[in-house]
């Protein structure tokens, strides 16, 4: 019984959404073209369970480029109208187009001379009726099994909110790196924004010796910088050649003569290297595909400006 039920309602919900597809037409291009062009914000308002969806609309049309708030019907008539103005957009939530409180607002938004999108089940209410432009998300059950609860009807609401931000992305050409600007403080925006100098490892932090030093005195000088690795560099400050663990583990059979060698003759030659201004995602990725620990950081001439070290990332979130 439960597992029937629970599927009864997933059925209605997903026969609204296929409803919803088949009826979308040039309302919905307008819609999109009205959004578009909005010299203000968007304002989406509704009250109840709609108005909840009406919430998550908001928040997805800002953080894809497209400024918007929530307004609560109810607030709106006790002094929060005042943050609406006709350079805006906005858009009125009701599934029955009748709700009281949206109704009360229609002739206050008439006087503001506000352009307004309906998202109803009922174009012909007076919701329908009062805006330039409806969406109708009518379904024919709800899911609920007293047909009270709003189910499938949020659920329609929801996706047609998401359709209007998906369509604005394209019509904005708004990118990846201008929704990772929104997200700074997510994984998402780290993985976007975060560039391998933002996080490096430079001056003093990282060991940096000449072709002709010691093995003994490479230890000593990474050691001092806390690093795991040196980067051996020319007189001219070009990287030649990196001296890591895995070096010293290979090398120390022959005994402790390995310590007075030159480290050009045991240093890992022509390492992988990548430059300071690209992402720290793509330095996480060079590290795994190399299974290597760290990566020194070069300028467009070869020279040694830094070291990224496995540790540098994690620290900074990228995973």
């Amino acid at each position: 019984m439960v597992l029937q039920r629970a599927k009864s309602v997933i059925t209605a919900e997903l026969e609204a959404i296929s409803q919803l597809k088949k009826r979308l037409g040039s309302e919905f291009v307008d819609a999109v073209d009205m959004l578009a062009k909005c010299k203000g914000r968007v304002i989406v308002c509704g009250m109840g369970k709609t108005g909840l969806i009406g919430r998550k609309i908001a928040a997805t049309l800002s953080s894809t480029g497209t400024p918007s708030f929530w307004l609560h019907s109810a607030e709106a008539l006790h002094g929060d109208l005042g943050q609406v103005t006709k350079i805006d957009v906005m858009i009125l939530i009701s599934h029955s187009g009748e709700t009281d409180e949206t109704k009360s607002l229609l002739p206050l938004l008439k006087k503001i001379g506000i352009k307004s999108i309906a998202i109803t089940g009922n174009p012909r209410s007076s919701l329908g009726r009062y805006c330039d432009i409806v969406l109708n998300v009518a379904v024919k059950k709800e899911g609920c099994p007293l047909g009270l609860a709003p189910m499938a009807s949020t659920t329609a609401t929801l996706v047609i909110g998401d359709a209007l931000a998906a369509c604005l992305i394209d019509k904005k050409n708004f990118r990846r790196e201008d929704f990772a600007f929104y997200h700074p403080g997510g994984s998402l925006g780290r993985n976007l924004l975060l560039r391998v100098a933002d996080i490096m490892r430079t001056g003093s932090q990282y060991a940096k010796v000449k072709p002709s030093s010691s093995v003994k005195d490479v230890l000593f000088a990474i050691t001092k910088a806390r690093c795991g690795s040196a980067c051996v560099i020319d007189s001219k400050g070009k990287l030649v050649g990196i001296f890591t663990d895995g070096d010293l583990r290979r090398h120390l059979k022959n005994g402790s003569l390995f310590l007075q060698q030159k480290v050009e003759m045991v240093m890992t030659k022509d390492p992988a290297t990548i430059a300071q201004d690209h992402l720290a995602a793509e330095a996480m990725c060079l590290l795994q595909q190399r299974r290597i620990d760290e990566v020194p950081v070069v300028d467009e001439k070869g020279r040694s400006v830094g070291l990224l070290d496995v540790q540098d990332l994690l620290k900074a979130g990228i995973v």
